[in-house]
């Protein structure tokens, strides 16, 4: 049986070749800050985009947008904030994503939420 990791990251291929279908402009996987992590950086549309995927085979356990909680919102935000001074970046546009895969099925939504302190 694979590992939660291995599997996660599967999905995260799988949710940025999708997001490549959509016009995105995949950055990096997997940046990790003291924060935490963003599972993809991408540009789209004018946009710096962190994107959380998250996946579930059923509903189980819940939704999986139900797993990006407070507390995982302040995670990504802070982990954006890091990016974005590692690589100079201060006039730019930041959108925070998140792409859902229940089942075989993926959404995405755009501008998911605001930053979070």
């Amino acid at each position: 049986m694979q590992n939660k990791r291995k599997i996660g990251a599967d999905y995260e291929k799988i949710a940025g070749e999708y997001l490549k279908q959509q016009g995105y402009e995949i950055l990096q996987y997997n940046f990790y800050s003291s924060a935490g992590e963003v599972d993809i950086v991408a540009m789209h549309e004018g946009y710096l985009v962190f994107v959380e995927v998250k996946y579930r085979s059923d509903e189980r356990a819940g939704h999986p947008l139900e797993a990006v909680s407070l507390s995982k919102q302040r995670s990504i935000s802070k982990s954006a904030t890091y990016y974005l001074k590692k690589h100079q970046l201060y006039d730019v546009s930041v959108r925070f994503d998140v792409v859902v895969i229940l089942g075989g099925e993926i959404q995405l939504l755009q501008n998911a939420f605001d930053y979070r302190r």
